[in-house]
């Protein structure tokens, strides 16, 4: 054994410190390593050749086997080794070893499509958040073949990592479907049921890439950064460890000091009698009606509180407290007890009910509600109810309120993990060694404020991605992009008007010029108010018809009308389109003269033509349809598929 011995140098010190550290590395031994998306229950895209890759020592001697049978050698360059699989038809279970000094045996392993599920929350939103929804959907997810990777959240801005910190495959069951991508499983389901009924099913892989609130700057490499100086400038600030420490560490220290000025000054907890307890008076308090808003600007803290009486019955069988979405934070006491707490506007407030918490007779529920910047109160349309799924108690009506502590309005986060760059380079550039079939993508609404620059960076993106796969995983066909149009949300307004919401699904409808792309429409799936509407599995089942089509070449309807011609004949302008349509009510048809006033048209419908008209408009020569941020979604296909919302305006 080494020994230091009298008389060694500071470089002896140094040198048995590095032989300590080589022999206790996995590259001292010659163990082989494989990255986190080469393990147990992966599924492998079929039908191409797969690059196999790891780590080794550079002495070492990789051999993979398949079934058993040798796939062939491999010699580490640089510490990393690879090999190539050849390819497989669709199938499985199957084994995979990988031989050097140790060995490791990957078991349980299918070849099928894998998909790339991408975006912001409308793609990262799990399937737990659509329970109430679609409760049979959740415990009956029995489909072993539908498999998820789900990619950890850690963003870079430095250099594109070749492996993740953690993640493994996870197949669709009761136990495990609440983790997956909504959107991404009923996709993956509908695509899957479909190839059972053709043949005998093909597995379906979906790497879980998503991140709520991310930019599409995000998922940019620096590569496609070079044409927007903004954005890559700031990204190569965010290369600064020091500064993203002192960013990190300021934006806690505000929060910090928000919050617990507030705390200290909340006289709903600092009483004597806290404002929850069932012994303080509220006589004096203000009326409040729920669901609504404070009527004034408020920022701070303000307090409800609502007496319901229960039959024992009732009180014996309560199991759910439902309160709708509420700006922004809240925390809930039932009878003096806290049974939850929400600190942001938009997840669900479904919160459990202790057993024995509530009795028969009168029963206090009392919400602290945290407001951060001026518009308060608890969302319209939204479930309110005390009881169980079938046997509700309503809440809505009147409460008491009183507000406890003002404040200034709290300032944004920085939000690090959204700036570009990021993650590409920690959640995507990973995932581009492995072949794939293509990529399904949800985002957006980070950019509406910006919607002009969104088209060419998008579309920058698409090509970057087909040019990374293609260099590193040898993806031989052009990755095909099929993307979500962003969701109808808030009010709608009664007349024309402008809106970054329709210029946003505008320049994603433009984005369709890229080859081997499909936009599915969601103008009719969303909620006014919600961000994150529930109904995915409509989007999953439009983009399996749109993967079917344009990825798997099948002759099936995958789109909405598409405007072919705008004709002025006179007063009225003439649309023509490429397939018979049908009309539904609402207004969404507006038309200009070269004033660019816009007036809700007059719509008749001829087969696979419109003529539109209003009577003040002599010479009308521009067009919108569901231009808004909110529209009617009235036109249709013979196939239930809704237009896109365009707009035209001659040159």
């Amino acid at each position: 054994m080494w020994q230091l011995k009298p008389g060694n140098s500071r470089a002896g010190l140094r040198q048995a410190s590095l032989c300590i550290a080589l022999l206790l590395s996995p590259l001292a031994t010659a163990d082989v390593s494989l990255p986190k998306l080469i393990s147990d229950g992966m599924v492998l895209q079929r039908d191409t050749v797969i690059t196999l890759w790891g780590w080794a020592a550079a002495d070492e001697t990789v051999e993979v086997r398949f079934n058993g049978k040798a796939v062939g050698q491999a010699k580490p360059a640089n510490g990393r080794w690879q090999l190539k699989l050849p390819a497989q038809a669709a199938g499985g279970p199957y084994q995979l070893s990988f031989h050097g000094h140790n060995q490791m045996t990957l078991q349980d392993i299918y070849f099928g499509d894998v998909w790339v599920a991408s975006g912001q929350s409308n793609m990262e939103m799990e399937m737990a958040r659509l329970a109430e929804a679609y409760p049979q959907d959740l415990t009956a997810a029995s489909y072993p073949l539908i498999r998820q990777f789900k990619v950890p959240q850690h963003y870079n801005f430095k250099t594109p990592q070749q492996d993740f910190s953690s993640g493994h495959w996870v197949a669709a069951s009761p136990d495990t479907i609440a983790e997956f991508s909504a959107l991404a499983f009923y996709f993956a389901r509908e695509l899957f049921e479909h190839s059972v009924a053709a043949d005998d099913g093909v597995a379906i892989g979906i790497l879980n890439n998503a991140l709520g609130g991310s930019p599409v700057e995000a998922w940019m490499s620096e590569q496609a950064l070079q044409p927007f100086p903004d954005a890559l400038a700031e990204a190569i600030r965010f290369r600064d460890d020091k500064l993203i420490q002192a960013v990190t560490e300021a934006d806690k220290a505000k929060n910090a000091k928000w919050y617990g000025d507030l705390q200290q000054r909340d006289a709903g907890l600092t009483s004597k009698t806290p404002w929850y307890s069932t012994a303080l008076d509220d006589s004096n308090w203000a009326s409040f009606s729920v669901p609504g808003f404070r009527p004034e600007p408020f920022t701070g803290v303000w307090w409800l509180r609502k007496t319901v009486q229960l039959t024992a019955k009732q009180a014996a069988e309560a199991n759910t407290l439902r309160l709708g979405s509420i700006v922004d934070a809240d925390e809930v006491y039932i009878n003096g007890t806290l049974v939850g707490n929400t600190t942001y506007q938009y997840p669900p407030r479904r919160y459990a009910v202790p057993e024995n918490l509530l009795k028969a007779g009168n029963n206090l529920l009392a919400v602290r509600i945290t407001a951060t910047n001026g518009k308060t109160g608890l969302m319209p349309d939204k479930p309110y109810w005390l009881g169980t799924d079938n046997n509700k108690l309503d809440l809505s009506g009147p409460w008491k309120m009183h507000s406890s502590a003002e404040a200034e309005p709290l300032p944004s986060d920085t939000f690090i993990r959204w700036k570009p760059l990021g993650l590409f380079n920690g959640l995507t550039a990973p995932l581009t060694y492995l072949p794939v079939k293509g990529v399904i993508w949800y985002q957006g609404e980070s950019n509406v404020g910006q919607y002009e620059q969104y088209q060419p960076r998008f579309s920058a993106m698409i090509r970057d991605w087909r040019a990374k796969w293609a260099q590193n995983s040898g993806q031989q066909q052009p990755l095909p992009f099929l993307f979500v149009q962003l969701a109808n949300y808030l009010e709608k307004t009664p007349e024309p008007t402008d809106s970054h919401w329709a210029g946003l699904r505008e320049a994603q409808r433009q984005s369709l010029t890229e080859p081997d792309t499909a936009m599915v429409v969601a103008i009719d799936v969303g909620e006014w108010n919600d961000i994150h509407p529930v109904d995915k599995k409509t989007l999953g089942q439009r983009l399996a018809l749109a993967a079917r089509a344009v990825v798997l070449g099948e002759d099936v309807p995958y789109q909405g009308p598409q405007l072919l011609s705008v004709q002025v004949q006179g007063n009225k302008l003439l649309l023509s389109f490429d397939q018979q349509l049908v009309l539904k009510p609402g207004q969404s048809f507006a038309i200009a003269g070269s004033d660019g006033e816009y007036r809700w048209a007059q719509v008749q419908l001829q087969g696979k033509q419109l003529v539109l008209s209003h009577a003040d408009i002599t010479a009308p020569v521009q067009v919108r349809y569901a231009w808004a941020d909110n529209p009617d979604a009235v036109l249709y296909n013979s196939a239930g598929l809704p237009a896109s919302p365009f707009i035209y305006q001659p040159k």
